[in-house]
């Protein structure tokens, strides 16, 4: 009898199809978002899942679900999942790196562009008939891309190909801070210097957020932080929800104490802090980071991949391309 697995999300027809020739399969093809109730009555008895961020993966649901083995996440976070926890009960965990990098970083620095100079707040304008052809010297001003400097907080694959961008297409100075100081050979490929977090705050003109969620990076971003900024400054958050204080941000956009913000991610997204969306400085993306077409389907495509091996079938039977706790591998 074929292993049966949970596809929690609605995806490609064809990577459904796929995973159907290996497994009995339990999809959601309306894109439902499931209550938690409902989600552990589908998850009962399945030994792998098809996940997204949108399913919240823990101690709780894990023991209600004993015979799942694989959480293949569709996304490169996983801040969703309770890595502990999968890893006690022997649960592999997959992401999908890689795959999603220069899609990103095209969009992060199209959402920052857009924040610096004011898309949204003019196409508003345009479209409510305010528009007078008479012009105004001042009129949805804001700060240049090009020249300026680019700070950069988490240096990981997308943080280098953003920093790629700004330096060699925007010729900007790119600082960054990170958890650790990139090897030299590939500070030099993305033009960035390492600076502390302070001097970061305090130079960037447009700071761009692409550190991982855990708890010690939660509300890295808060009321202290945003204080430190210039007043003409922009900050771009394309790194997931709680790394800034929602809150905190708000007053500061509010208050003009920095110009602008661009947001992708959110905390309790799909949820948006209701201040977020009373200011007009703030450019709002429903997470949408990654969403290309090649590069959707290269995600969904790995997960394919992963949770095949992981339930021990395919040419890559019990070797999942990218796992998050190897270490389960080796128990089995």
């Amino acid at each position: 009898m074929r292993p049966s697995i949970l596809i929690t999300r609605a995806t490609f027809s064809d990577v459904a199809a796929h995973l159907q020739t290996h497994f009995q399969v339990d999809d959601n093809p309306s894109d439902t978002i499931w209550p938690r109730e409902e989600l552990i009555r589908r998850l009962r008895g399945k030994q792998g899942v098809m996940s997204t961020g949108s399913e919240r993966i823990d101690a709780e649901l894990l023991d209600a679900c004993p015979q799942l083995k694989a959480v293949c996440n569709v996304g490169v976070g996983y801040n969703n999942v309770d890595v502990a926890a999968c890893t006690a009960r022997g649960v592999l965990l997959t992401n999908t790196p890689d795959v999603l990098t220069e899609t990103t970083a095209d969009f992060g620095f199209a959402l920052m562009m857009a924040t610096a100079r004011r898309i949204t707040e003019s196409e508003r304008f345009l479209r409510n008939g305010q528009w007078v052809k008479t012009g105004i010297h001042d009129q949805f001003v804001g700060p240049d891309i090009h020249g300026a400097t680019l700070g950069i907080l988490g240096m990981g694959r997308i943080g280098q190909a953003i920093a790629r961008r700004g330096a060699m297409g925007f010729g900007m100075r790119v600082i960054y801070h990170n958890r650790s100081r990139l090897a030299p050979e590939l500070e030099a490929k993305a033009h960035a210097s390492y600076v502390d977090k302070a001097t970061l705050l305090k130079e960037a003109d447009h700071l761009v957020l692409v550190l991982p969620y855990s708890p010690s990076s939660h509300h890295a971003i808060g009321a202290a932080e945003l204080a430190q900024m210039k007043p003409g400054a922009t900050l771009t958050n394309i790194a997931r929800g709680g790394i800034v204080d929602d809150a905190a941000l708000a007053q500061a956009l509010r208050e003009g104490r920095i110009a602008a913000a661009g947001l992708d991610v959110f905390e309790g997204e799909p949820a948006v802090h209701p201040e977020l969306l009373q200011v007009p400085n703030v450019v709002l993306t429903p997470h949408i980071g990654s969403a290309s077409i090649q590069t959707r389907r290269a995600m969904a495509s790995l997960t394919a991949d992963n949770l095949i091996a992981a339930l021990g079938l395919g040419p890559q039977a019990g070797r999942p391309p990218t796992p998050v706790n190897p270490e389960v591998l080796g128990g089995r």
